[in-house]
């Protein structure tokens, strides 16, 4: 379902999840709270990076945290895919090429 607003709004960084090697985080679509994920590899293939160690993974999504809201957001008003129970929007490296 698309949202009322143009822009997912900011919501909580959730934190590093070892077993899936993904950063949870979400975003607000109104009162609706939007649960969300970005791959350790798409974070290092943003920064660069070859492995980026689990405990700094925090830091990691800190630093690109606009970038990859501003690519949450864009994937929502498109219509996801959305993934996972609940459904959600899973960032992967592809939705960052240019």
């Amino acid at each position: 379902m698309i949202g009322t607003n143009l822009m997912l709004e900011r919501g909580a960084m959730i934190g590093f999840e070892f077993r899936r090697m993904v950063m949870l985080f979400s975003m607000k679509d109104g009162e609706n709270e939007i649960p969300c994920a970005i791959s350790n590899h798409a974070m290092d293939q943003m920064e660069q990076v070859p492995w980026t160690k689990d405990d700094l993974r925090e830091e990691q999504f800190l630093r690109l945290r606009d970038r990859i809201e501003q690519c949450a957001s864009r994937k929502f008003q498109n219509g996801g895919p959305f993934e996972g129970k609940p459904p959600g929007i899973v960032l992967r490296s592809i939705d960052f090429r240019e």
